[in-house]
């Protein structure tokens, strides 16, 4: 079975249980309601195959079926007594308030005391088959991931005799080790060969298919941390750091206990699966909004674009999006044609390329609504950090290379940048501009994304964008 299949395990598991916990409740309901046991019926199975559907929905919001490799039975179990009490409260208030069987009071609390046992029980016999057979695939060597050390000293030699000793119960198949280019003593050439340095770590990702990078450097050698950790950006794979001591009395950071070794994991997942699920809906309706409720709107922003000088309505260009890959954003054109004729440059207040009627628009934001039909494309998002082009990506990275941070997420209409600084008109004003993009993608929220918005309607409304 290749990998990305295995999560399907515990989800199909979970439709099974749930599946035969809806069966297995509706019988029990007749008796506690004292009711005539009725045949079974081909409804009752369609029911039931809804109900299910429902339950593995409502994991995959939750997140239960990713990094399904990592997870515990124990935690899973504590997890599952809580999104099974959310799930049948749901349930109960869509389905069984109404019951017309129920005559009294207290049969509600029998009612969903019974559903919640029964579907509790049944999905908990689920986890526990689902998460048994895919720690059997890795202590049977069947499953492995590829790991590379990045480092070389008696940090790095204490992770790899740690990790190899349990390899049969976490499945870490080490390929190489990077040392730095720091003086410290290499203590792990006897155990693991070296393929190259840090400079070449993208390099070895790909042509080793590493999963998991381990990163355990020596105090002095912490200038590299950086520019591996700007390296890894954008790469699809699990890092984790041996944090200082500093860090875990503080408890500034997530720290996961790997069989005896304490390491700061270094999450892919901003935000929880349900909220990012939850937050492209709300780009989708409110680009249909925009874009088909207010087309008179819009309508009228362009015949007066048309009108304020010559050149076509909409501006196209090339931006970098997530993942860094390109598409083309749609503005109103606020410009005289050919106005970049002399290569990219960027807008300032006194620029006498933009037109009176593209002020207008830039004061007010109004530039930026066919930008909708990018977010419902899926290019871009609501509220995200501001696609650049590649000229000036270029230029950004030479003084802040962790801007590849930003192509985590889908940039956006609208940015905390924007908001808290505002436009950039030079390249060290967009470096500046950087930090609150950074700081948003780092707390990333719907709550965030909300207070984001309000502000962008109140600068809108004052005319201070530019």
């Amino acid at each position: 079975m290749k990998r990305p299949y295995y999560n399907l395990i515990p989800a199909t598991l979970d439709f099974i249980a749930s599946f035969c916990a809806w069966i297995l409740f509706f019988y029990n309901r007749k008796q506690l309601l004292h009711e005539e046991v009725e045949v079974i019926r081909i409804s009752l199975f369609i029911n039931a195959s809804v109900i299910g559907l429902f339950w593995v929905a409502l994991n995959t919001l939750v997140g239960s079926y990713t990094e399904v490799f990592d997870k515990t039975r124990i935690r899973e179990l504590f997890k599952g007594f809580n999104n099974t009490l959310i799930g049948v409260v749901i349930i109960f208030f869509t389905l069984l308030l109404d019951d017309e069987g129920i005559n009294e009071y207290h049969e509600y609390y029998k009612t969903f005391g019974a559903y919640f046992i029964i579907q509790f029980i049944c999905t908990s016999v689920a986890k526990i088959i689902a998460f048994t057979y895919l720690r059997e695939q890795i202590s049977s060597g069947k499953i492995s991931f590829n790991t590379l050390l990045v480092g070389s000293g008696n940090e790095a030699r204490k992770v790899y005799d740690e990790l190899h000793k349990r390899k049969d119960a976490l499945g870490y198949s080490f390929i190489s080790y990077l040392p730095t280019h720091s003086t410290v003593v290499d203590k792990c050439s006897d155990v693991l060969r070296k393929i190259g340095d840090i400079e070449q770590i993208n390099t070895i990702i790909h042509r080793c298919h590493i999963e998991r990078v381990i990163i355990a450097l020596e105090k002095e050698e912490h200038e590299y941390l950086e520019k591996v950790l700007v390296s890894l950006e954008g790469e699809a794979l699990k890092t984790n750091i041996i944090p200082e001591n500093y860090q875990l009395i503080l408890g500034s950071v997530k720290i996961k206990l790997l069989s005896n070794l304490p390491l700061l994991e270094i999450n892919q997942d901003l935000i929880p699966v349900w909220q990012k699920a939850l937050k492209r809906c709300i780009d989708i309706f409110a680009a249909l909004v925009v874009l088909i409720i207010g087309l008179p709107f819009l309508s009228v922003i362009a015949l007066l674009t048309k009108l304020s000088s010559k050149g076509p309505v909409f501006y196209k260009q090339v931006r970098i999006g997530k993942n860094g890959l390109p598409f083309n954003i749609i503005k109103f054109r606020s410009m005289y044609l050919d106005s970049e004729k002399l290569g990219p440059a960027l807008a300032n207040d006194k620029d006498s390329r933009i037109t009176p009627w593209g002020k207008i628009m830039r004061k007010t934001r109004l530039d930026e609504f066919p930008q909708f039909y990018n977010v419902l494309k899926g290019d871009m998002s609501l509220v995200g950090p501001r696609p650049e082009r590649q000229f000036f990506i270029d230029q950004i990275m030479q003084q802040a290379p962790y801007y590849k941070h930003l192509h985590k997420v889908r940039p956006g209409i609208t940015s905390m940048g924007q908001v808290k600084y505002g436009y950039a008109e030079n390249v060290d004003q967009m470096v500046d501009r950087l930090r609150y993009d950074i700081l948003y993608i780092e707390n990333m929220s719907l709550s965030l994304d909300f207070e984001i918005m309000l502000d962008t309607v109140l600068i809108m409304f004052q005319g201070r964008g530019k």
